[in-house]
């Protein structure tokens, strides 16, 4: 079975799921479901969990009764990966559907067109994937307009953050390297992603020899290679998301002698060594969650019954969707009703242990308003590294499953 069928399955696995939901008892549940609308690239790997991961919270939830007596119901939009699509989505989720929430793409640049809309009709918005620091930064200057919005997960900025800290663990104390190439595909959320990077790799012990920002529409990733290559750093730090298959395999067809590190978000796809026919192997990236690593004691049920319900492992947004279900419920529940203003003052109260750690969102007056917060604690983050077909966890120690190992191509010293 070739990758587009396989992925065409999978799609259609998870649409055909959010039509239908657990019946729950007549008494335990009455009146009109809630409705959440749930704004994805169901064709793609990662769009498509974000769907799946919702249904399994909703699931849960109206087998134990429901939310103030009523079913959660989970209405899904394709996007097509498309910002106007998305908009029209928006409108007729609000409009016609009457959801009383969304929650919306790994996209930035999709997160950012909706964010207006958000404001504009006072319909609660929260993604499962996105990163720009940009969404939090409307929110933080503008609150009274944007504070329906919320980010669910690690904006660029803490990202980088994270990288930089399991760098200075894993390559400069351990491994001993002294500089880096940074290699970011061209994108909203790599531009404070890049300035992250610029700020705090030199102050892990990594010197920055050359910065690469490349078209996500890049075919050949050769000539980059040979630049990187020439400048002779220790490690390539990456930032790529909308690419990640392309530049892994050239990686491995051009042994390239540097290995890489940062982040790769299609490497946290659960099908990329079948994708890249294996040159995954070596490949590290930065994450919120893996199957086999209880980052929380719901993080491996979930993955498990992710799995047991559509056939493959949650990519990352199956496990922030489900958590992003819990937390909009867990809202209106205290909130007894609905009403946007009255949610919206509930999530902001959020302290949720969820799949990917303990969920708080920042304040009206912290630089990253709504978004989740970091460290320990909260949202920590993991390394993965793809070793022999698995995403094996190497970072932080206290959840490690193994230790960091390159192909032998890579030399740990240039």
């Amino acid at each position: 079975m070739n990758r587009s069928t396989r992925m065409a399955r999978l799609s259609s696995g998870l649409l055909a799921a959010t039509a239908i939901w657990l019946a729950a008892p007549a008494h335990a549940q009455s009146g009109e479901p809630i409705k959440i609308g749930v704004i994805a690239e169901v064709q793609s790997i990662a769009g498509a969990a974000t769907p799946g991961g919702a249904q399994i919270a909703a699931d849960e939830i109206n087998a134990k009764g429901g939310i103030l007596g009523r079913k959660i119901e989970i209405v899904t939009y394709d996007n097509h990966s498309s910002s106007a699509d998305s908009v029209r989505a928006f409108q007729r989720a609000a409009n016609e559907d009457k959801v009383s929430a969304v929650i919306a793409s790994y996209i930035s640049e999709v997160v950012l067109a909706l964010e207006p809309w958000s404001a504009r009709l006072k319909l609660p918005l929260i993604t499962p994937g996105a990163a720009s620091n940009e969404i939090t930064k409307a929110i933080h200057n503008d609150y009274d307009k944007y504070k329906y919005v919320f980010h669910g997960y690690l904006t660029s900025a803490a990202q980088a953050q994270l990288v930089c800290d399991a760098a200075k663990d894993l390559l400069v104390d351990n491994l001993k390297f002294k500089s880096a190439a940074i290699m970011s595909e061209d994108a909203a959320w790599t531009k404070p992603l890049d300035i992250g990077y610029e700020a705090c790799l030199p102050k892990a012990g990594l010197k920055v020899v050359e910065h690469v920002r490349f078209s996500p529409d890049t075919t050949d990733f050769t000539p980059i290679f040979n630049n990187i290559e020439n400048k002779k750093p220790d490690v390539i730090v990456t930032g790529i998301s909308h690419v990640g298959v392309q530049p892994t395999v050239q990686w491995k067809n051009q042994q390239v002698p540097v290995p890489m590190f940062g982040i790769s978000a299609q490497a946290l796809s659960p099908t990329f060594w079948k994708d890249t026919n294996g040159a995954a192997e070596g490949v590290p990236s930065l994450a919120v969650a893996t199957p086999d690593v209880a980052v929380t004691p719901k993080t491996k049920p979930f993955a498990a019954a992710f799995k047991a319900k559509f056939g493959t492992p949650p990519a990352y947004t199956g496990y922030t969707a489900y958590d992003d279900v819990y937390i909009i419920a867990e809202a209106i529940q205290r909130a007894g009703s609905t009403d946007p203003d009255k949610v919206v003052a509930e999530m902001e109260k959020t302290n949720f242990e969820g799949t990917i750690g303990r969920i708080a969102f920042y304040g009206k007056d912290d630089e990253f308003t709504h978004g989740i917060k970091s460290g320990p604690g909260y949202v920590t983050g993991l390394v993965f590294q793809w070793q022999s077909e698995k995403q094996v966890t190497v970072w932080p120690k206290a959840i490690a499953e193994g230790k960091l190992k390159f192909p032998d191509f890579v030399k740990l010293s240039q």
